[in-house]
């Protein structure tokens, strides 16, 4: 009846929603890749390429672009972020993948890749999500104030989503992501 193959996972949230943590639960409990991006920029201490970028030069990247080598990319502070066709598409052969992006980052792979399954995580308030972003301790009050500014932007695309996931309770947004993940698996090719 059904055939089953490996899914594109693509996560995109505001910033301090949870995609990251669901991302790691779900890499491990659904034995998921996890995507890695390229990046122009420099490693940060403990960083290692390959394992949490590929760390490349802005004219390897230039060239990647005119190859068209990536399934999205986009710069942030003057350096550049990309992620890798050809990574994703050989991990697909033998595994699900799971890719934690911005709402345009999630767009752009959706173009290129149309089988990719769109998955918006929200918080269940924007007071929670201030909170969760103050609890972090690893912004400003400034920067704080810039990422929920950009929440309405992220809001406005969520109707381009497949799916969303509302991350009130960790272990349920878990669970409603795995199971999108089966169902996205089991549907007809």
């Amino acid at each position: 009846m059904s055939k089953v193959s490996n899914v594109l996972v693509v996560l995109s949230g505001p910033s301090g929603v949870g995609k990251g943590t669901i991302a790691d639960i779900i890499k491990k409990s659904m034995n998921m890749a996890l995507s890695i991006s390229c990046t122009t920029r420099l490693p940060r201490e403990k960083e290692e390429h390959g394992k949490h970028y590929f760390f490349i030069s802005k004219e390897q990247f230039s060239e990647k672009i005119e190859q068209n080598g990536f399934l999205e990319y986009s710069s942030h502070f003057e350096n550049f972020y990309g992620t890798p066709k050809d990574f994703v598409l050989d991990k697909l052969k033998t595994q699900d993948v799971i890719l934690e992006i911005d709402v345009n980052g999630g767009l752009n792979v959706k173009k290129n890749l149309p089988s990719a399954v769109l998955i918006m995580i929200l918080p269940p308030s924007l007071q929670e999500l201030e909170s969760r972003l103050k609890n972090r301790n690893t912004e400003t009050e400034e920067q704080i104030k810039t990422r929920l500014k950009r929440i309405s932007y992220e809001l406005d695309k969520k109707d381009l989503y497949d799916y969303v996931v509302v991350n009130d309770k960790l272990e349920k947004a878990v669970e409603d992501v795995e199971n999108i993940i089966k169902l996205e698996k089991n549907k007809e090719k």
